[in-house]
């Protein structure tokens, strides 16, 4: 019988039992390859972490499982893995190895106690959806502000704007059939005073609705800076996951096409093993 550690951490929150659940098992080594998927399917976050020495210039390698695939990059389980290692590590900037390249997180400390953390998220292409009726109509929805595209960064999402919070908030979308038409999450947002109100719907990758989503929101400052919603540089506060009893806030800014952040906060809750 081997026994695999774990630890829980809430990502993109300060309090436990609000953001998005992740699971790191920090020392991956001895995990057979056929476990990985398994044991994400079991914990049945939106992602499962796995670490492992470094391969290149990192500190350290992951990959990153949903219930039922693996990702080559993904926001918030990059920022909770820091937060898990950069304790241990004693570390201001940690670079994560990861399927889309070395992701540098910066982390910000009250004493010993990390706080906060930004991350240089990896480039990612764009492009017009182009079942952007399909869509909509399958939302209720008649039209977005603003162009409905395609940002391809980890599970790659659509991104639609409505035009009020109460919209966004309203939304009750046939999962299934969700699931049939868009391979991609589905991110639809709205201005909310001084912040972004945002829900995200990523069935393709065994999550209905997932509580908060890093890899949507750079795309999503960017994809404001470029149709002119914000200036490029401006830093973006996005709230997601309040529907499902997972409060969480995300900030993000895009000072260029190529240079995209995305930062929070994070919380460990728990720690586990498995025996198998």
């Amino acid at each position: 019988m081997s026994t695999f550690r774990f630890v829980v951490a809430d990502v993109f929150t300060d309090v436990p039992f609000a953001g998005n659940q992740l699971a790191v098992f920090t020392d991956a080594r001895d995990i057979p390859e056929e476990r990985l998927q398994e044991l994400a399917r079991e914990i049945n976050f939106s992602e499962t972490v796995f670490v492992y020495p470094a391969a290149g210039e990192g500190h350290a390698r992951m990959r990153i499982f949903t219930p039922v695939l693996e990702l080559p990059f993904a926001g918030h389980p990059v920022l909770g893995t820091a937060f898990v290692l950069g304790g241990p590590l004693q570390l201001d900037e940690l670079w994560l190895e990861t399927g889309a390249g070395v992701v540098p997180v910066r982390l910000e400390r009250d004493g010993a106690r990390i706080v906060f953390g930004w991350m240089r998220q990896p480039p990612f292409p764009f492009e017009p959806y182009d079942r952007a009726e399909e869509l909509l109509a399958l939302l209720g929805l008649e039209e977005s502000g603003l162009p409905v595209e395609l940002y391809c960064q980890g599970p790659g999402h659509v991104l639609i704007e409505l035009d009020s919070p109460e919209a966004v908030a309203a939304l009750r979308p046939d999962i299934a059939a969700l699931l049939e038409l868009n391979a991609y999450g589905t991110a639809c947002f709205a201005r909310d005073g001084d912040r972004w109100k945002a829900r995200v719907f990523v069935p393709a990758h065994g999550v209905g609705e997932d509580p908060a989503t890093g890899s949507f929101a750079g795309p999503l400052a960017l994809h404001l800076a470029r149709h002119g919603r914000i200036a490029f540089g401006d830093e973006i506060e996005i709230r997601q996951g309040v529907e499902i009893g997972r409060p969480s806030t995300l900030y993000a800014v895009s000072r260029s096409p190529e240079e995209v952040e995305v930062g929070g906060s994070a919380v460990i809750v728990a720690r586990g093993e498995f025996r198998l």
